[in-house]
């Protein structure tokens, strides 16, 4: 097997990891080893806005994932896209820049996570911004990532914004500023009409430099361990099995699904699970895999009178070429905005100290949607999707087999409580109570989902359960934290594994009250800073055990000790 040394390796090339191999790589100081198992960016639509609609079943840049029959929703299986190309999701999510709620972050700081706080994130944030509106107290000017607002006025998005402020929901500028709550236009990461993705922030820049290699289709299967310390990754690319080696340290950035699976596929994980995967159980690490948190969805829809909607461009071939050479010539048109273009934060109890509930307007409707096609309806429409932001339940991300090209288990527990249903048919209600007032009035024909008929309680929440779905904001597999429920210090380094750290959205305690590609980022951000601080003082990744973990080469009985041969499934 091939092998090569480098400083640094990244296994994982999306919105926090390719931030990472940017980052280290920049002094020129240190060399850096980048995987990415999917392709180059260079699908024409990654770089479109509209474009994200076209990649959201594509599976050469998708990896599209789905879930273990869900118990609380009919036992359906909910289609999970995520980004297997460089940029990974940042280069076919909908762009939408949002941080979550300050108190977020101070709550993970009370949970022991020193250093997590708004206060102490807010810099990290601030430096990889290139804010359209220029530098404040809360933006940065002249990092790589471009924010942008909306290219236009859209005139739904207008009507529906008079619409919330009439329901009482005052407009808030800026949802990344002082305070969350309110409505009001979305900001994305795109620059002159164009995606600007991870890859294109911080990896373009990046390219040329000698001491970053950046392998693509390069599929990490395993970490390297020499005792209680990570050594390198094994990956296989088209040339068959690789092996590289890290004089420093290996940095999984695989997110929510993929960092706990490499970490598993590498016998570090919960130990019952492992044993009766085959894998051998170098570490038991329960919290691996553990505490899977992401927001839960509703699609509501309306009949629009107007045919002013997306629906309406998708419908119609001379609209379709149209769009296209005025966005080819001018970058200008629809194909210039994602169509997700504005929203509202609110909570479900006016008693919440802060906002749980988030409803996004799409500029279209949809007869189908799955795994493999979108459909839209034949006429005009538009969406208003309640989105819940605190769910009480936590799933699983669990290894299907030894096969590390197989897909994980992943199993969430949506609608664990009366609080998570609550607060979906509060959203539901709302929506509604917006689509009504006055604003609306010339522009909704008549409701479509859930439809007029259904008012009670129990219907609504019949329609919740046979249609919801993840809003593809997963976290916390690989929570950090100080105790037995997680898997990485507040440094992001792997309990009891020296030279091992985790860096995506996997590391978040809790899901914060938002789109999560932006914290990602910051997340990448944040864990560059730490490793050049750690490598600089000699302190780099000494693998901290919290209380209660087996040390490296144990496990409890039953399990395979170090070295032993795989155990049959």
């Amino acid at each position: 097997m091939p092998q090569e040394t480098y400083d640094f390796i990244v296994a994982g090339a999306g919105s926090a990891g390719a931030v990472i191999a940017s980052r280290l790589s920049e002094s020129g100081r240190h060399t850096v080893l980048l995987l990415e198992a999917g392709p180059p960016d260079r699908n024409p639509w990654i770089h479109i806005p509209l474009g994200f609609t076209k990649t959201f079943t594509n599976p050469t840049v998708n990896w599209k994932f789905e879930s273990a029959p869900q118990p609380q929703l009919g036992n359906r299986r909910l289609y999970l896209p995520r980004g297997k190309t460089l940029g990974g999701t940042s280069s076919i999510n909908g762009m939408v820049y949002i941080r979550g709620n300050h108190a977020d972050y101070d709550e993970w700081r009370q949970r022991g996570c020193v250093g997590w706080d708004w206060d102490s994130v807010l810099p990290y944030f601030r430096k990889a911004q290139n804010q359209a509106r220029g530098a404040s107290e809360y933006h940065g000017t002249g990092g790589p990532l471009n924010v942008s607002d909306q290219p236009y006025r859209f005139e739904l998005s207008e009507a529906v914004l008079a619409a919330c402020e009439q329901a009482g929901i005052p407009r808030n500028p800026d949802f990344n500023g002082a305070q969350q709550e309110g409505c009001g236009y979305y900001q994305t990461t795109t620059a002159n009409r164009r995606r600007w993705s991870t890859a294109k922030a911080y990896l373009d820049p990046a390219r040329s430099r000698p001491n970053l290699t950046i392998r693509t289709a390069a599929h990490a299967t395993k970490i390297t361990l020499a005792g209680a310390r990570a050594t390198g990754i094994e990956y296989v690319s088209p040339a068959g099995p690789q092996s590289a080696t890290a004089r420093l340290e290996v940095v999984v950035c695989g997110g929510t699904y993929g960092s706990p699976q490499l970490l598993m596929l590498s016998g570090l994980g919960p130990a019952q699970h492992l044993q009766d995967t085959g894998i051998p159980v170098l570490h038991d690490l329960p919290a691996v895999g553990a505490n899977l948190h992401d927001h839960f969805n509703t699609y509501m829809s309306w009949r629009c009178t107007r045919p002013i909607t997306l629906n309406d461009l998708e419908n119609s071939w001379p609209r379709k070429i149209a769009a296209a050479i005025r966005y080819g010539l001018f970058r200008s048109g629809p194909m210039a905005s994602n169509g997700i273009h504005a929203g509202l934060f609110t909570r479900s109890d006016p008693r919440l100290e802060r906002p749980d509930l988030q409803i996004n307007l799409l500029e279209w409707s949809t007869l189908e949607r799955t795994k493999d096609r979108v459909i839209p309806h034949r006429f005009p429409g538009f969406t208003l999707s309640p989105v819940h932001l605190k769910p009480d339940g936590r799933g699983t991300v669990r290894l299907a087999s030894p096969d590390p090209l197989a897909p994980p288990v992943i199993l969430f527990d949506f609608l664990r409580t009366e609080y998570d249903m609550r607060a979906v048919t509060t959203g539901i209600r709302l929506a509604r109570r917006i689509a009504e007032q006055p604003a609306l009035r010339d522009y909704v024909a008549a409701e479509i989902a859930p439809g007029p008929l259904v008012t009670s309680d129990a219907e609504i929440e019949s329609f919740v359960r046979q249609t919801g779905i993840s809003n593809h904001h997963p976290s916390s597999t690989c929570a950090m934290g100080t105790g037995t429920n997680s898997v990485v210090d507040p440094r992001l380094r792997v309990h009891g594994i020296a030279g091992l750290r985790v860096a995506d959205a996997s590391i978040m305690p809790s899901v914060v009250a938002g789109n999560t590609n932006a914290p990602s980022i910051m997340i990448g951000e944040k864990a560059a800073a730490m490793l050049l601080q750690d490598t600089q003082a000699g302190t780099a990744s000494p693998g901290t055990a919290p209380p209660g973990t087996a040390p490296l080469g144990t496990a409890p009985p039953g399990t395979a000790p170090t070295g032993a041969p795989p155990l049959a499934a």
